[in-house]
């Protein structure tokens, strides 16, 4: 089978899925190369592996340069089937022009998520309009899949649940090391991940464990506002920022909770990282979230928007070490099981094949 295998974002996620269809299927990997460079070492020789240039959104001459370069790249390579991920503000546009292919599209967000500013650079419909070229659509939820179907129209045959993929190099050191003080809210800071619930939650943490760390790290909005709410200003570590793959790596190993306060949700990447790290998780009941945390297993789910609740889950996993510990070998023997790469390829690689007979089914005889 030929796969041609396109994405604006999602560099690590797109690589890892690329490495094991290439063991046996020919791949094409087309990504931004600004974005994919700091994993392409992560990337197999037998990936044929294409970089384009992702311009500025305010440059539209650039970004149908861009989209002019895709579309030749993949109409030359003749796949048996297109897979891609979630949409973009101009690609989107000349989707039509590769309409004699199977098209998979996987939906990582149904919708633009509450102060996702980036997102929103994209209208909705701009986005609907791409998800409805495809013949099967992917989700990592079913919570998502029945958006999709109840909100797109798409028949519930042709919508997909497959894991978020496993993500993240697993750390050379002990990764069940922690100092059991140390929460990690990890990933874009915007108005849907809560992270005003976590820092309102932190006194009450603060009283039972005066050496609580939390660490903050991730780009987003203006964190003026969110330095305001803090009651004990050093008890945070912020990286409002890019974080590199040794960052990462580094903040995973060294976290005793990982915690996402989000008061609304589609899926995460967040937690097949905390897993990867046997790291237990705290998470809220929104969204597909908790399809991916087992509560009292591989993490505590609560309520969103509830502080209170927030501090008492993580009082609990910090007081108790073994616990936390048997939660993260849990979590990882989960992604071991659900996510690793080659499940959810193959789960993909079904996809596919469907896809493309529906295609040759519909086409004229």
């Amino acid at each position: 089978m030929k796969i041609a295998f396109v994405s604006y974002n999602f560099p690590e996620y797109c690589i890892r899925h690329a490495n094991v269809m290439a063991a046996d299927q020919d791949v094409l990997l087309m990504l931004p190369g600004n974005a994919a460079r700091d994993h392409l070492g992560l990337l197999d020789a037998a990936v044929r592996f294409e970089p384009f240039h992702r311009p500025r959104y305010r440059q539209p001459i650039r970004q149908l340069a861009t989209a002019i370069q895709i579309l030749r790249t993949v109409r030359a390579y003749k796949p048996d089937v297109i897979h891609f991920q979630n949409g973009h503000l101009y690609f989107n546009f000349v989707l039509p022009l590769l309409s004699r292919f199977p098209l998979v599209v996987t939906i990582h967000d149904v919708r633009h998520h509450l102060g996702d500013h980036e997102s929103l650079l994209t209208p909705q419909a701009i986005m609907d309009y791409g998800f409805k070229k495809a013949g099967r659509v992917i989700v990592h939820g079913a919570d998502l899949k029945s958006t999709v179907v109840e909100e797109l129209g798409f028949q519930q045959q042709h919508v997909h649940v497959i894991p978020h993929v496993a993500i993240g190099e697993r750390a050379t050191i002990n990764p069940c090391v922690d100092d059991g003080n140390t929460l990690l809210f990890f990933g874009r800071i915007w108005e849907y991940k809560g992270l005003d619930y976590l820092i309102q939650a932190e006194p009450k943490i603060s009283e039972e464990f005066p050496d609580l760390r939390i660490v903050i790290a991730g780009k987003g909005e203006d964190f003026d506002r969110y330095t305001r709410m803090m009651v004990h200003p050093d008890r945070f570590e912020v990286h409002n920022e890019w974080i590199s793959d040794d960052q990462r790596t580094q903040m995973f190993a060294s976290a005793s909770v990982v915690v996402l306060p989000y008061v609304e949700a589609s899926q995460s990447g967040v937690i097949p990282i905390a897993y990867t790290y046997e790291k237990p998780v705290i998470a809220t009941r929104t969204g597909g979230l908790p399809e991916m945390v087992n509560h009292g297993r591989t993490g505590l789910l609560v309520p969103p928007r509830d502080s209170n609740a927030l501090a008492e889950a993580a009082i609990e996993l910090l007081r108790d070490k073994q616990k936390r510990i048997a939660m993260g070998k849990a979590g990882k023997a989960k992604l071991d099981r659900e996510c690793s790469a080659e499940v959810v390829t193959r789960q993909t690689l079904d996809v596919y094949r469907q896809a493309i007979e529906d295609f040759g089914a519909a086409a004229p005889k």
